[in-house]
């Protein structure tokens, strides 16, 4: 497991000195095989109100990353399945210009000089401060702009802003816990698809195994009162035996 260095041994959960509290929210991707490193980035960068995804493997985080909803990429160069210079080159030549910055031990001058000639953005040796990887990934989601059409997800007359935490549905203000936001948002990103409980329980609540709990239940049913309580056209559907489903019931 890598050294983090924290200025001054501070750990950079909850509201911290540099914590901005009208930082814009940036959605990143961890892509770590070091699973105690990944949680402890996903944690700091939610604790300071960021959105945080994780893959654990070349593969899975090069199929994550296609996708083209993350504003920041944070690779490690050794990954297994797939490493990061060859996870980066495949990204680039499907067309996927997210800004990537590149963490790794692999400090040296030719390192550094590899990972940037491969498609990288930035490149950060290991070991490293929280503060400063966060200042970083700002100044890479600052520099890409232009995501209008990505920092709101509409489906119907609901309407999602990623940046603002805004929920509308209608001229209806919606009012969502933390969790309630993240599944909704999950949820509009694949509108039209089926999403099983296994990827809300991944992706949502970061479990990796199923707690034999009604906990997706329990908030789909808080969901679904909030968004479609009142109104004539549902839009969250269950799926026997599947999952969930958000649409537009209309089509």
């Amino acid at each position: 497991m890598p050294t983090f260095n924290d200025i001054q041994g501070q750990r950079v959960f909850g509201r911290s000195a540099d914590a901005q509290p009208d930082r814009v929210t940036m959605r990143i991707l961890v892509i770590e095989d070091d699973r105690d490193a990944a949680d402890y980035l996903v944690k700091a960068f939610r604790e300071v109100g960021h959105v945080a995804d994780a893959a654990h493997d070349g593969e899975d985080g090069l199929a994550q990353a296609l996708d083209g909803q993350h504003d920041v990429l944070i690779v490690d160069r050794m990954l297994p399945k797939l490493d990061g210079l060859s996870l980066i080159g495949n990204l680039r030549g499907k067309g996927i210009e997210t800004p990537v910055l590149i963490l790794s031990a692999l400090g040296q001058v030719d390192d550094r000089v590899k990972g940037l000639r491969a498609g990288g953005d930035d490149y950060l040796p290991k070991p490293y401060s929280f503060s400063e990887l966060l200042a970083r990934a700002e100044v890479l989601a600052r520099r890409r702009g232009g995501r209008n059409e990505e920092t709101v997800l509409r489906v119907a007359d609901l309407e999602l802003d990623r940046l603002s935490h805004e929920v509308r549905r209608g001229t209806e203000e919606i009012t969502l816990q933390p969790r309630e936001f993240r599944l909704l948002e999950y949820l509009m990103k694949h509108a039209g698809q089926v999403v099983t409980r296994t990827m809300l329980l991944e992706n949502v609540w970061d479990y990796h195994f199923d707690p034999q709990t009604n906990v997706i239940d329990v908030h789909i049913s808080r969901l679904r009162s909030k968004i479609d309580k009142g109104f004539s056209q549902p839009l969250l559907h269950t799926i026997r035996g599947a999952g969930y489903m958000i649409r537009d019931g209309a089509r």
